[in-house]
Parts: C-alpha cells; structure tokens; sequence
C-alpha cells in the first residue's frame, strides 16, 4: 500500500495519495499538483480517482488541475450542485487495487461533508483508516458556522451525530487523517499531530468527552473568524478554479512597470520583514511578512486588481507565487526587479511609519495619552493578557471597524511580536492615518520585560 501526506505549509492542509496495484487516488489535492503525479509516477501507480471530502473554503481546490494531468474521475458529495465531478453517496465503494474505499456521509462542517473509510484487504478486513476531511481533527472538531447564527445549532448537532454515530463506532485503532493541522482557520484549538487515531481523540478530545446538547450549547456561543475570501472559495469550487496548466513565472518588473501598474490602481504587497517596512516603503504598500501570505492575504487582497510583489532580494519567488495561486489569486502582475533597494537608488518617493520598543513605549505611557490598539485575537488578548486600557480589534477584521480609530491621536499598535502590527499599520497608514507607531516583540516583549498586564475573566 502506498500512503503520502503533503502537507501544504501556511494553510495547515493536508492531502493524501493512496495506491495499490498500480492505481492511486488523491483526497483533496491542492492547485499546485505536480507533486502527486511525481509521488505516483515514482512508484509506478495511475491516478485514477479524486476525492474531495468537501467544498473547501480556505484555499483553491486542485481536483481539476489534477484530472487534467491525469485523467483521472473526480469525486464529491451529493448535497452540493458541483459544476463538474460525480456525486457521492452513503455507503459508496470503490477499489484500487487491495484497498476498498467505502463513503461516509459526514455533515456538519458543510452539508455536502463525507469521509472516506480505508481497508486494506491484503492484510485485513478490518477498517484501517479514515480520511475525515474538516469533520474531525487532532484535539478538535470542525467549524459549523458557514451557514449563520440561526443554524448553529442545527450543524453542530449534525457533526456530532456524523462523528458519534459514523465514525467513533469504527473502532479505536482506525487512524484519523484530518484535511487540516494545527494553525488551520478551519478548526479552533487543532493539535499539533500529524495524524491521530479515534481511540485517542475519544479519550483525549474535549468535544467528544461531553455530551451532545453540552456540544451544541458551546458551539452556538462561538464566534470565529471568518475570512472575507471564503465566500470567494465557496464559489470557486463549486464551480471549479480555472486550470493553470503549470505554475506561472511572473516576470521581473522596472521601476517604470511598477510605476504604470501603480498608476492602474495595482496592489502593492511587501512581504519584507515590519523593521524593513516601517524604515521605507513604496506609498499604500501592504505589509505581509513572507510566511504570513498564506494567513493573511485573504484577509486583504482583493481579486480584481493585479499584484505587485516587493521584496528584498527576491528569494525564493516561487513559494510566494504557490501561496497566492492557492488562494485563487491568478492575477499576479510580477516582482519589482532588484527588490526595494533597486526603489530607493532609483530616488523613487518612500513613505515610513515609526516603531518603538516595549520599554520606550512604557515610557511614553507615563506622560501621553496613546491609544494602543491590539490586533491580536480575542483569545490572546484575554487570557494571555493586554496593556491596560488597549483597544482589541483583531488584525483580520481591521477594515470593518478603521471607522472607529481616532486620526488626531497616535495609534500605537501591538500584536504577538511585531508582525500582524505592522500588517495593521500599513493599512492604517494607506488610509490616511498619519501618527503610526508599532510595537517591536508584541506583547511577547511586553511581558518578558515584566511590564503590568490585565486578563478578562
């Protein structure tokens, strides 16, 4: 039996790719997808189905990419209206060589959900493992938001049934692949393990250790974060991303590009680090540190104008371009050649905003009156604790309440460690807030300089 996780760093997605015999499947590959016909190639296997566990929300699928390269049948729930594939239903089998796939239908996350039930018949008859998409994780169980307050109730007593009367009664020993690892916006509290077993998730897993009306009771007080590009995701795989055919290699732009798309309302990202920003940065720049794109850009970005990418010395272009495809953005304009400095010696105009550390800003709190805006979630704000008097506004849903910051006071902003601040900031400053100041390490300095802190109750 051949069994391959790839993980998809960023968006804490998990995929697989099973094969027997000479046939392999996929479950919910992500858009860059050569890597699972090179994973089947080498070990001299077709890809012959797909399976997509259920319409993602957070990131673009790859199952028509992949059918494309392979020829592969694509295959999803019932309960959705798919622009392409086959439906599945309850009860399901397919096989691939000695291993039988059996469908579970699984709702709750989203009502068209399934799982997808392994045994590998040349050792057992016994189930082995299964592929639960956004259904269960490690130490969590899946979001049941998407469908608005007035149906929390009614989803969350749907993915407990599917977990409680489809999936824990498979046995203990059964190996549990979640779609989504620890970080994923898809879950709240995710374990960071890798894979998990139903055994130790009824043990371990707070959600499956109370009782149903408990669960739905909990659940129905949530409210997560909900990205603005997940509408945009829903959609798209429901209809199916446009096929790329390969990877594209967005080109190295001149001053003069950069300064025509400019002119064309294009959107500047810089995912330099917020020191580097704060110091000089091109006007109405966004600031996205490196590994914080597959985070945040959803949050920003939008999807009608092209890109433009600033960064120091353009490494490794390809994994910012992998990140943003993922994410349906397919309007990449390209990179400003040389990185910032090739801005700067060329004596184009730069903007910057001031920064402060911990114990210059302790100072300053004693003589000004600050308004310190925190972005970091609510769950950190609270329990891992503030500054006294801060202001939470999560960084994610800045745009919707900039209505409410004050533009004749400073607005000193602070996060974890400096990143999501200087995010914070450089939207600040594209709409006309002038007095900036981010706070070096975050609250993580704050406290390790000994700072007072207050906690919510």
């Amino acid at each position: 039996m051949l069994f391959e996780i790839i993980r998809s760093e960023g968006l804490s997605h998990n995929s697989y790719l099973i094969g027997s015999q000479g046939k392999a499947a996929v479950i919910d590959p992500r858009r860059d997808c050569e890597i699972y016909t090179e994973i089947a190639y080498r070990a001299d296997m077709a890809i012959t189905h797909i399976f997509e566990t259920h319409r993602n929300e957070d990131y673009c699928i790859g199952s028509l990419e992949l059918a494309a390269q392979s020829g592969a049948e694509i295959y999803h729930g019932s309960q959705l209206p798919f622009v392409y594939g086959r439906p599945l239903h309850d009860g399901d089998c397919f096989k691939l060589g000695n291993l039988e796939l059996t469908i579970l239908e699984t709702p709750g996350h989203t009502e068209e959900s399934v799982s997808i039930l392994l045994t590998d018949h040349e050792v057992s008859p016994e189930p082995y493992m299964i592929f639960c998409g956004d259904t269960l994780f490690a130490g969590d169980i899946a979001r049941t938001d998407f469908f608005g307050r007035e149906r929390y109730a009614e989803m969350a007593g749907k993915i407990y049934d599917s977990i409680s009367r489809k999936i824990i009664p498979l046995g203990d020993g059964v190996i549990v692949c979640p779609a989504h690892g620890a970080g994923s916006v898809c879950g709240g509290n995710i374990a960071d393990h890798s894979l998990t077993t139903i055994g130790y998730e009824r043990k371990t897993n707070h959600n499956l250790t109370i009782g149903r009306e408990e669960f739905i009771k909990k659940r129905s007080g949530e409210s997560p974060y909900t990205p603005p590009y997940f509408r945009r995701m829903e959609m798209c795989n429901l209809n199916g991303p446009a096929i790329l055919s390969q990877i594209p290699r967005p080109p190295h732009l001149s001053i003069g590009q950069i300064n025509e798309f400019i002119y064309q309302g294009a959107q500047l990202l810089d995912i330099r680090s917020p020191i580097s920003f704060a110091s000089g940065h091109i006007p109405d720049s966004l600031s996205i540190w490196r590994d914080g794109v597959p985070a945040f850009a959803g949050w920003y970005l939008g999807y009608d104008s092209p890109i433009v990418i600033i960064d120091d010395f353009n490494l490794d272009p390809e994994d910012i371009v992998r990140w943003l495809i993922r994410l349906g953005y397919d309007n990449i304009a390209g990179f400003l050649a040389g990185g910032f400095a090739a801005w700067f010696k060329g004596a184009q105009k730069t903007v910057s905003f001031g920064t402060c550390t911990v114990q210059q800003l302790y100072e300053r709190l004693q003589t000004e009156s600050l308004f310190i805006l925190d972005v970091r979630d609510i769950k950190n704000f609270s329990s891992v604790g503030h500054i006294n008097g801060a202001h939470q506004i999560y960084v994610g849903e800045l745009p919707q309440h900039i209505h409410n910051l004050p533009k004749n006071r400073w607005i000193v902003v602070i996060c974890d460690t400096g990143f999501k601040g200087s995010l914070a900031a450089s939207f600040l400053q594209k709409n006309g807030f002038s007095r900036i100041t981010n706070i070096l390490g975050g609250m993580t300095a704050w406290i390790n300089a000994g700072f007072p802190v207050e906690k919510l109750p």
